[in-house]
């Protein structure tokens, strides 16, 4: 897909910088698809990690009670990790966003917080197949959380800087086509590389790394991060810092959170209803976050997915996902961003509530969760695109700060709501409850919205 330009652009002032931005959001598949997602969550939620005493008594019987619980209780631990990872976020980030457009130098934070990502993930190498290692498994993707959602406040207000109001719909759509296709791409390469066995049940991939502690899983999360750090240079090195006659004063860290307080007060007397979508999208923002996080664990628990197979659903779940955002971006345009939002929110309730009732029939889930993809995709796009739609002049990169702050600020809900139902039911599929629950509140909260211009004074 041609990055979009205006008529009034030239090529060489706009395509670039425009691929250079969106080659970060295909490098964080990195992340999101291989460490929280598909890969490293679910190696996490394995038996590797359960006590060895308890897997020998199972003895092969995947339906073993304590084996069961086990595995519930370890998939607890990481929703509780990826909780307190929340609440960090919610304590530091939503002056990040404000304080981007007051320093100027987004790219030096995403340049830094894009690092510790990386490093982070480098560090889970050192995570080896025993229950010792799952708190430290756990720590890490909880830290790279931390770090991923700082490096996406100046990645969000840099989008600005590569679009014009009226392609902002566009590029931002072409960005999260770009991360659906890079995690398609880099899930097929782990696959072929590290994980699926060729003939050798003891190995993985074509490189034929010993299976044993883990090794290829390991070894194929470094290799992601090493993509990560690759894609995410473009962006430092082609898109414009902002001028320094659009820089707003800077203020030091705690008087941030006094500007930051000015701006809501504004939104909330004179633009209530974007204030309103900010809170909806937020809400069900960190719902879609809970379906990507543990869907791979609910595939992996409740339905025996290998972590072959769990590839193989990832990559048809990309390509579903990534057909659907391009293409919801024409209904964008002729119905408005908010009927999209909102049917979407509807269907992605109503098959997160399906998976409660087919038992464990695999097929019934492919269906399901590959019906989940089609609309998670233009959930996201079509939230930017609204919030483009409604941003003053002058203000989009504060507004779009705000937006991606927002949108960690409750970024502990769902998997708190996970952890919470399955520590009490001791069913991993029952945490699927929590996540319906936060989707239903933000569809709720979605639906007096207006698409009204913002105003702040």
């Amino acid at each position: 897909m041609t990055p979009p330009e205006p008529a009034s652009a030239p090529v060489s002032t706009l395509r670039r910088p425009v691929l250079a931005w969106a080659l970060w959001d295909w490098g964080s598949a990195a992340f999101n698809a291989v460490v929280t997602t598909f890969v490293f969550s679910t190696y996490l939620a394995s038996s590797l990690f359960v006590d060895p005493a308890v897997v020998a008594t199972a003895n092969g019987n995947d339906d073993d009670p304590a084996l069961v619980r086990a595995l519930a209780d370890n998939a607890s631990l990481v929703g509780v990790a990826l909780m307190i990872a929340g609440i960090v976020v919610a304590l530091v980030a939503p002056v990040l966003g404000q304080r981007s457009d007051g320093t100027g130098r987004r790219k030096l934070w995403l340049g830094i917080n894009t690092g510790l990502i990386v490093l982070s993930m480098a560090a889970m190498v050192f995570v080896e197949g025993t229950p010792e290692f799952l708190v430290l498994g756990a720590t890490l993707i909880a830290v790279g959380n931390v770090f991923f959602e700082f490096a996406s406040v100046n990645y969000y207000a840099m989008l600005t800087q590569v679009s014009t109001r009226e392609n902002i719909g566009r590029v931002s759509g072409f960005g999260w086509g770009m991360g659906y296709v890079g995690g398609i791409v880099l899930l097929l390469l782990l696959l072929v590389l590290f994980i699926q066995s060729f003939g050798a049940p003891d190995a993985g991939g074509l490189l034929a790394v010993r299976k044993e502690g883990g090794l290829n899983i390991r070894l194929a999360v470094l290799a992601s991060a090493v993509w990560f750090g690759v894609f995410a240079v473009p962006v430092l090195l082609r898109v414009p810092e902002i001028p320094p006659q659009q820089r707003r004063v800077r203020v030091g860290f705690f008087r941030s959170y006094v500007v930051l307080w000015g701006t809501l007060r504004s939104l909330w007397r004179d633009s209530r209803q974007v204030l309103l979508f900010l809170v909806a999208s937020a809400v069900f923002r960190d719902g879609l976050a809970g379906v990507f996080t543990f869907g791979a664990i609910i595939a992996a628990q409740v339905f025996g997915f290998s972590s072959t197979e769990v590839l193989y659903f990832a990559v048809a779940a990309n390509v579903v996902a990534g057909i659907s955002t391009f293409f919801s971006g024409r209904l964008d345009d002729r119905f408005g961003p908010k009927r999209v939002i909102v049917v979407s929110l509807i269907g992605l309730i109503v098959l997160g509530s399906v998976i409660l009732f087919i038992g464990t029939s695999v097929p019934a889930f492919w269906v399901a969760g590959l019906g989940l993809g089609l609309f998670v995709g233009p959930v996201q796009s079509a939230s930017r695109s609204f919030l483009a739609r409604v941003a003053p002049e002058g203000r989009e990169g504060e507004i779009f700060g705000l937006y991606a702050t927002t949108g960690r600020a409750v970024s502990f809900l769902a998997p708190g709501l996970f952890a919470l139902f399955v520590g009490l039911t001791g069913d991993t599929r029952l945490g699927i409850v929590g996540i319906v629950l936060i989707l239903a509140v933000g569809l709720v909260l979605m639906v007096p919205v207006k698409a009204r211009p913002a105003v702040i004074r």
